[in-house]
């Protein structure tokens, strides 16, 4: 049976009310939802018990911790007693971070929470990622493989990269190491200030476990309509020539 990826809708709103709404309105069709760090910065804690809570769904908590391990450590313990299902922090942290983060997710009884080193942003290109760590040359995708590696290495459920490098991540740590692919884009949608974006089925074909929808949802007209257009794209794989979307 063909594997699809999990949609997961981004609430990258400033307002609870605004970002609750917009859950409610497609939580018959969609079951995670991402926190990130503009809705929590406003929100807090409570965005994460109420959507738990309210409506009964996944919350991803997308903050990208990156400090020293101890600290690390104590935002996800922080993360998993909300019961998140999801939480990212920065693969560039290093070995001793991401362990920390890995033993603590791990000493919680439940809920069971993975945890996702982000590798490069998908804003960035080989020249903006050279450029902001100073190099006078560097590949996007060298970088992806060389951080997935010490997530690899240390254990982590996965790793946030972009389409455009999933499949080598997927096609070097099989199922061992989750993909998330952000910067999804349904067919015609603008990239906005995304660089390496791809459609929910290309995702998914390069062995994304977890895809992340952003505005091409959450600024559509039709935010449900849109959202049933993502699981159509994911089910053009089918199973006995049945779509399937799970």
């Amino acid at each position: 049976m063909t594997s699809y990826a999990k949609p997961i809708v981004a609430l990258d709103f400033e307002r609870s009310g605004e970002a609750f709404a917009l859950a409610r309105r497609l939580s018959d069709d969609c079951h995670f939802f991402k926190v990130g760090s503009a809705l929590f910065t406003s929100a807090g804690p409570n965005i994460v018990r109420e959507l738990r809570d309210g409506l009964g769904v996944d919350v991803f908590l997308d903050l990208k911790f990156h400090d020293i391990p101890n600290t690390v450590a104590g935002s996800v313990r922080a993360a998993v007693a909300l019961g998140t299902r999801l939480v990212t922090v920065h693969a560039a942290g290093g070995k001793a971070m991401l362990e920390a983060a890995r033993d603590a997710a791990a000493s919680a009884a439940s809920p069971e929470c993975g945890v996702l080193g982000v590798t490069v942003l998908t804003s960035l290109d080989d020249a903006s990622l050279a450029s902001s760590w100073g190099r006078r040359s560097l590949e996007v995708r060298d970088e992806v493989l060389r951080l997935a590696e010490s997530c690899a290495e240390a254990g982590l459920h996965g790793v946030v990269c972009s389409g455009w490098e999933a499949e080598d991540v997927h096609a070097a740590f099989g199922e061992s190491l989750a993909v998330l692919v952000p910067g999804i884009r349904l067919g015609g949608d603008e990239a906005h200030d995304q660089r390496r974006v791809v459609t929910p089925h290309a995702a998914q074909r390069a062995g994304a476990r977890y895809v992340v929808l952003g505005r091409t949802v959450t600024a559509a007209s039709d935010p449900s309509s849109a959202f049933r257009r993502v699981l159509i794209d994911l089910a053009k794989d089918t199973v006995d020539g049945m779509p399937v979307v799970g």
